[in-house]
């Protein structure tokens, strides 16, 4: 693959606009990283994940190395992803183990993967490798790319849907499926899959997540519960066997479609199932709030989700991060980055 192919990528993919590769300035802020790096990544790379029993997984590593691309920290990356290849990448299709747990022998105490997380770890790795010229990191991507589209892809009512792991969400004994979680589309993710692997119609892929919000919008909540099948007739419902609720899976799905640019006409289900508090937990069934999500990295989420719907600055106080959580202080770092790139004007007045 070309540098400029990947640049182009890379810019439209991330928002970043007239930034290409490693001539785009971060708009991390250092103390922000320097903050986020103290409270969640180890010396040897690992990023924890603080509200789970200190656990790490192939989401917490790939939310990682995509932040350390974004904060131009090569060196941060680096032991991320040394971390990432020799303790996650250890099965034999391509993809990574999800759970690593420092108090368990073994650590892996799951070998199944999470798709969202080999998907995070091969956008980190192509960044990086536009970002520093490396072909190697944009090889590393390509294998993952390559082994999602092989095997992480299955049909739903006639839409190529991502399997949100090898087992246990497709071809299930009770018939039932393929299970699907909306929050595994990382949107911006599916331009650069398309570069990585063109056997593919990744735009397709990208499609059928957007199509799965379209038709949540007809349930009672109008939000898609975290884990969902689509019935005979192609209608939204929650998944048997899994949490009926639209929860901390969820509320990432806006900030992925703000990140790439899809209609935002289509958040109007999340943004009036949250309020100035932040966002919450939904049960789909009944439309009713179960509980608060409410740091303030998911509060941004919603004060963004107002900015670019309908005009409304971001708080003062939501206009830099807040380390409270790992999850919270991820989520918080990627819409700061993507309002910082794309929607300055919501940001008028922040620190620098």
């Amino acid at each position: 693959m070309k540098v400029a192919a990947m640049s182009l990528i890379f810019t439209l993919a991330t928002g970043m606009t007239g930034m290409t590769g490693a001539s785009a300035a971060s708009v991390i802020q250092p103390a922000e990283w320097a903050s986020y790096l103290d409270g969640f990544v180890t010396d040897d790379g690992r990023v924890v994940d603080t509200a789970n029993n200190g656990i790490s997984h192939s989401e917490s590593q790939g939310y990682g190395l995509v932040l350390s691309v974004l904060a131009d920290d090569r060196a941060t990356f680096e032991r991320i992803w040394s971390f990432t290849n020799t303790e996650l990448l250890v099965r034999d299709d391509g993809l990574a183990s999800w759970r690593w747990d420092p108090a368990a022998t073994p650590r892996i105490t799951d070998t199944n993967n999470a798709t969202d997380g080999d998907m995070l770890i091969a956008y980190g790795l192509a960044l990086a490798g536009d970002a520093w010229s490396d072909a190697g990191f944009t090889d590393r991507a390509r294998v993952i790319a390559t082994a999602i589209g092989s095997s992480m892809l299955a049909d739903s009512d006639g839409m190529p849907a991502i399997l949100p792991g090898a087992a246990g969400f497709n071809e299930r004994e009770d018939g039932v499926g393929p299970i699907l979680n909306p929050s595994y589309w990382v949107f911006e993710v599916l331009p650069i899959f398309a570069e990585l692997d063109p056997s593919v119609d990744w735009a397709a892929v990208s499609e059928t997540g957007v199509e799965l919000v379209r038709r949540a919008r007809l349930t009672k909540s109008g939000l898609p519960p975290d884990w969902l099948v689509l019935d005979a007739d192609g209608v939204v419902k929650p998944a048997p066997d899994f949490p009926v609720e639209f929860g901390y899976n969820g509320i990432r799905i806006p900030l992925y479609m703000m990140r790439a640019g899809i209609n935002p006409v289509l958040l109007d289900p999340f943004r009036q199932n949250a309020d100035a508090s932040g966002l919450y937990k939904i049960d789909p069934l009944t439309g009713n709030r179960v509980e608060p999500i409410s740091e303030p990295g998911y509060q941004l989420i919603r004060a963004a989700m107002e900015c670019v719907a309908a005009g409304a600055a971001v708080p003062e106080e939501l206009k830099t991060l807040s380390a409270t959580s790992y999850y919270a202080a991820t989520l918080q770092l990627l819409t700061l980055d993507y309002l910082r790139r794309s929607q300055p004007t919501c940001m008028a007045g922040a620190a620098s």
